[in-house]
């Protein structure tokens, strides 16, 4: 039951980072253009996304050894992983811009109204495309992300619940709202998320190339505190450095 709210878990917190992040371009193509043809844009991005995630997932699970697929697993997930948690950190200590938004939803509606008028009738293929493109784009990486936990932990099924979840959550709240969701603590999530994809990734990485963890599962929980601690130290360093170099530049 552990790992499967574990695996749950980390594919709604990472899906929803991604779908929030996707809204902003498909209120943009709704509220603008026409809502009927960007529904069916990101309905159709859902879908291709779950084909994937069915197909590779399954593929995974059946054909590749449990040792050489958590190496490979553990190698995608400390790349997403830092990735994310190298965003978060520079963000956190004002040396990168946070993402704005409600300014990208701006630059998407000027964008899209320059376009040639809505059809009177039929689909309006400007909608779909923008639609479906964004989601799609957004959605890449929640596909790997459930592919990864899915497949190494046997768990495919709650992982594609947890980012099915996380997708109806997140547009049905934007749709009902009409507006981004700007207040949602993205880059929180994203320092949270980083945080649990390089956990595991270490975690999974290791048991690929034979490392046998003395603690076993509990070894998560402490490469978790490990990530935690250096990603805060690292936060505050570059912090300070930014404030010395801004002193500096005054003097």
């Amino acid at each position: 039951m552990s790992i499967v709210l574990v695996t749950v878990l980390s594919s709604f917190l990472a899906s929803a980072v991604e779908f929030v992040e996707a809204l902003t371009v498909v209120l943009a193509a709704g509220i603008t253009r026409q809502w009927r043809s960007t529904l069916i844009g990101a309905g159709a991005a859902v879908l291709t996304l779950a084909v994937l995630i069915g197909v590779f997932g399954t593929a995974l699970v059946r054909f590749v050894p449990i040792e050489l697929l958590r190496l490979l697993v553990g190698c995608v997930l400390l790349i997403f992983g830092l990735q994310w948690l190298t965003k978060a950190i520079l963000r956190a200590a004002g040396a990168r811009a946070r993402r704005d938004e409600g300014a990208l939803y701006a630059a998407d509606v000027a964008e899209l109204a320059a376009d040639p008028p809505v059809p009177g009738s039929g689909m309006d293929w400007i909608s779909f495309t923008v639609a479906f493109k964004g989601v799609l784009l957004e959605g890449l990486e929640v596909a790997f992300i459930v592919i990864s936990f899915g497949s190494t932990s046997r768990q495919l099924g709650p992982a594609a619940l947890g980012a099915a979840a996380a997708a109806v959550l997140v547009m049905t709240a934007g749709v009902l709202l009409r507006r981004p969701l700007a207040r949602v603590p993205e880059n929180g999530l994203k320092f949270v998320v980083g945080l649990m994809l390089t956990s595991f990734g270490a975690y999974w990485g290791g048991e690929g190339v034979g490392i046998d963890w003395p603690t076993g599962d509990l070894t998560i929980l402490g490469l978790l505190i490990g990530f935690a601690v250096a990603s805060l130290l690292a936060v505050r360093l570059v912090a300070s450095g930014r404030g010395v170099r801004r002193a500096a530049g005054a003097a």
